[in-house]
């Protein structure tokens, strides 16, 4: 079973730039509000919350969000990676456990940087779990859209087609035999090429349905397990499917069900592997009364050990009148 952190340390970053569709970077407040920290708590964990980073304030009279360039966008979406990488850098040093809360998927440009810099130093090799209905690989050159947050993976792998303003500091790097992206079902075609070139473990619905979470994650896990490595786990919310998580604003039918998403939060929580983790892409404004958002606390919930057997009991049993009387 994992070992509990000494500390979990929330760190909001709230931003849609990488996004087509606004409105995620309301996602770290809505996680709040749906009880994420009380949740965490309530598992006897310590919890801090940093708060959110965001992209300064612009000035009165300058275009709203949905009119900025893309230039505009690309900037803040560098920003923030930079500024996520250095404080997730600060508590990985700090032996906390890191939880990210976005935000679009973009953020991970700078969350994984955070991680793959801090086992840079002790030679831990980085392993990543993208649980995701997109394997976010395109870079500028391949992407047909263009949005930053189909392009994170593919950046913290190495790929050449971004241009200098990707690089700096802040940047970390991971070996793409070292990834697996689960839950899979939206890829293009050219993006398609650079996942089986790059030797990115994908694991589509197809596998899924042929041969159950179980088996596909104990693979990966042992494979983790046998490097002694850490393990950053990015959760996306349109892995699951829209029947249960509404609140995206890239959403894909035949997503993981219920039970499914669960069931590989529990393995990963017995794996004792896993050492970061975000929660990306809830949109408030496309969710269906907090139900996506709750989803997604309960299943922090139970990547941090919650458990069927260690929570309170069951339903109270009705008492009746004649029982009160008698």
């Amino acid at each position: 079973m994992t070992t509990r952190p000494r500390r979990i340390d929330l760190l909001g970053i709230a931003t849609a730039a990488g996004a087509s569709v606004r409105g995620a970077g309301m996602g770290p407040e809505a996680l709040r509000v749906a009880g994420l920290i009380e949740a965490l708590v309530d598992l006897g964990h310590d919890v801090a919350d940093f708060g959110d980073l965001r992209r300064p304030h612009t000035l009165p009279g300058t275009s709203p969000a949905s009119w900025r360039l893309p230039d505009e966008r690309r900037a803040d979406v560098l920003d923030l990676a930079a500024r996520s990488s250095d404080q997730g850098l600060d508590i990985l040093q700090a032996g906390h456990f890191p939880v990210f809360l976005g935000g679009d998927h973009s953020i991970a440009m700078g969350t994984v940087s955070a991680v793959a810099r801090h086992c840079a130093a002790s030679g831990k090799p980085v392993f990543v779990l993208w649980i995701d209905a997109h394997a976010d690989f395109n870079t500028p050159v391949t992407s047909p859209s263009g949005n930053l947050h189909g392009m994170p993976l593919a950046l913290l792998c190495g790929e050449e087609e971004f241009g200098a303003e990707y690089r700096g500091s802040w940047l970390g790097r991971i070996d793409p035999k070292n990834v697996a992206v689960i839950g899979a079902r939206s890829i293009d075609r050219e993006e398609r090429r650079l996942l089986a070139a790059r030797g990115v473990e994908t694991i589509d619905m197809r596998r899924i349905d042929e041969m159950g979470v179980v088996a596909l994650m104990r693979g990966f896990l042992d494979k983790v397990t046998a490097a002694g490595g850490h393990l950053h786990v990015s959760l996306d919310v349109d892995a699951m499917d829209p029947s249960i998580a509404p609140g995206g604003g890239t959403l894909v039918p035949g997503g993981l069900s219920y039970r499914e998403a669960h069931l590989i939060m529990e393995m990963l929580h017995d794996s004792g592997t896993v050492g970061s983790l975000d929660v990306v892409e809830l949109n408030p404004f496309l969710d269906h009364g907090g139900k996506s958002a709750t989803l997604l606390v309960d299943l922090v919930a139970s990547l941090f050990g919650r458990q069927i057997m260690g929570e309170e009991p069951g339903p109270m049993a009705f008492v009746t009148e004649s029982e009160i009387e008698g």
